[in-house]
Order: structure tokens, then sequence, then C-alpha cells
């Protein structure tokens, strides 16, 4: 059986303040979430009723078989989800204070078990056969998970649709230009490259948006995605293709799961061939209810609420 979205990178235990505007020393409760950015892409998806899978690994600790279980809650498909003996899984912070500030902190130490996915155990038949593949540039950042990352985007070879999801975490590398090597190896091997205006940066060197997306194309890439925040998203092909679509009004309550939904989204409307704007407009409405919403995972819309979201104009 061939899978809709197989992801592969970072899982972990988003702990959320159930207050908003207030400092960490002084939160009292807090709600519990699966998170990680390509497991919620996954989520996001499934949400959509797309059939995916999430290749990571959690810490063997109680906290790894709460991200089993609401994996299989979700709908994702957790086989290739394995424990890491000795190793913690992770758990990420945030602060919440809306509009447009939303600290994170990453306790991932000394080694999150994610980045210990290795080359030799992964399904690399099924990993060619899924019809969207996403890595992203976490993955990238410590060994064995880059061999197994790169290794993995060889053996697919381009086939289907393959997104590098450029995702630069400054905290988990020494400097940009750290990355820019193995940054420029993944887009040799993806036809989707998606990212923020830091991120295309990181990748490419370059910051405006136009300029990014054709150095993204130039660097192997069929389909460059740059996300520019209030300006919204601009989307363009290597036929010559473009979309630049305006973001979605929302009340933005906490706004870190919007590109995971982004995300999902996007994998969705790739798969059912949607034209560029399309798929821009779609994937701008999934995250923009996202971040009206507390919590990434368990926020991800349903095609109902992306519809009347994209009727209203707006998220309500």
């Amino acid at each position: 059986m061939a899978y809709d979205l197989i992801t592969m990178g970072r899982i972990g235990v988003d702990l959320y303040p159930l207050q908003t505007g207030v400092p960490l020393p002084q939160v009292t409760s807090f709600g519990k979430f699966l998170g990680g950015s390509a497991t919620n892409v996954a989520v996001a998806a499934a949400r959509l009723g797309r059939n995916t899978a999430v290749i990571t690994r959690t810490g063997e600790d109680p906290f790894g078989t709460y991200l089993h279980e609401a994996l299989r809650e979700f709908g994702v498909d957790d086989r290739w989800v394995t424990p890491v003996p000795g190793l913690p899984t992770p758990v990420t912070f945030c602060e919440v204070f809306p509009p447009d500030d939303f600290p994170l902190y990453f306790y991932r130490r000394p080694k999150a078990p994610d980045l210990e996915i290795d080359a030799h155990e992964l399904d690399l038949d099924a990993i060619r056969e899924a019809r969207v593949f996403w890595v992203t540039g976490t993955g990238l950042s410590e060994e064995p998970s880059r061999t197994a990352t790169l290794a993995a985007l060889a053996h697919r070879a381009k086939a289907g649709t393959t997104v590098f999801d450029l995702d630069w975490r400054p905290m988990f590398w020494s400097d940009p230009d750290a990355a820019r090597p193995f940054y420029a190896e993944a887009l040799k091997h993806t036809t989707v490259a998606v990212g923020n205006l830091d991120e295309v940066e990181v990748a490419t060197g370059v910051r405006d948006p136009h300029d990014a997306a054709r150095a993204l194309l130039d660097a192997g890439v069929e389909l460059a995605v740059v996300k520019q925040g209030p300006k919204g998203v601009l989307a363009v092909n290597s036929a010559g293709d473009s979309a630049e679509v305006p973001p979605l009004p929302v009340d933005v309550l906490n706004g870190l799961g919007a590109g995971d939904a982004f995300g999902g989204s996007l994998c969705h409307g790739l798969l059912a061939g949607w034209d560029l704007e399309k798929i821009m407009r779609h994937a701008n409405a999934a995250g923009a209810i996202v971040a009206s919403r507390l919590e990434c995972s368990s926020a991800m819309p349903t095609p109902t609420e992306i519809e009347e979201a994209l009727a209203a104009g707006a998220v309500r």
C-alpha cells in the first residue's frame, strides 16, 4: 500500500500555557499536545482525509507512549516511530503573547531521539512509493539523521512529489554557513521547497521573495513556496506559473502551528492536482485557522472548516 504522504523529522510533546499573555515563570497550568513540525504536517494531511505516516523516534518513556497514542488517534500510521533507549522524549514549551510573539523553548538534550533516525533502518521502498515524501531542515542538523535524510532523498530520486521544508531553527546549528551545504544537497533531490523569508535566505543566500524563489528553482526544485508573513505567500513553478496570495484575516491566538497546517494542506492540494492559486489559498486558510487556536496538532482543520473560512473571507 502506497501512502499519500510520509513525513520524516521532529516529534515531541508540546506543553503550552493555558494562560495567554503570561510569562512562563508565572504560568500555573499547561496543556499537553503532540508536537514536532514533520509530525504535525502528517496530522494536518490526515485531517484532510489523506493516508499518512511519519518516520521519527521517541524516548522509551511515558511521553513516548503518549505520542504513539496521539498519532493513532489522529489517524497517522506510527509503524516507523521507534524508541531510543537512554534518551528522553523531547518537550517544548512556549509563551503566548498574541498576536505575534510566541517564544519557543526546546528541551532536546543531551540529544533528541528524532535525530537518531538511522539510514539502515529506513523502509526505502515505502519512501519511494509514497505519493508525497516530506523532509525538514532540522533533520539535516545532526548525524545519523543527516545521512538518513539524504539517503532517503537519494533513493527516492524525485519520484512523485518530494518536499523539503527548509525549517531553519538556529538553535540546532552553529550558524547558517554550516547548514547551507546540506540544504544545497537536499535541494538536488526535491521537487518542492517551502520556507519563510529567513529560511529561504539560509538555503539560497537571497532574501527577496521573487529572487529566492528563482534561486530555489535554479537549485533543482520544480515548485518554490515562499511564505512572506503579513504579505501572504508566493509560489512559483518551473513552468513559469506563479501565484501570490494574501493572508486570510484572523485574530491570532498562537501562530506556532500555522506553518504545519499550511504544509499539510499544501500536500493535500498537490495530491488533488489543484492549480497554484487554489493550493495557496487553501493552505493559507488552514494556517490561519490554526493560528486562531492555542494548540497545534489537535487544532488542524477539517475540509469543512477550511471551506467555511474561504467562503467567509476570514477566520471567524
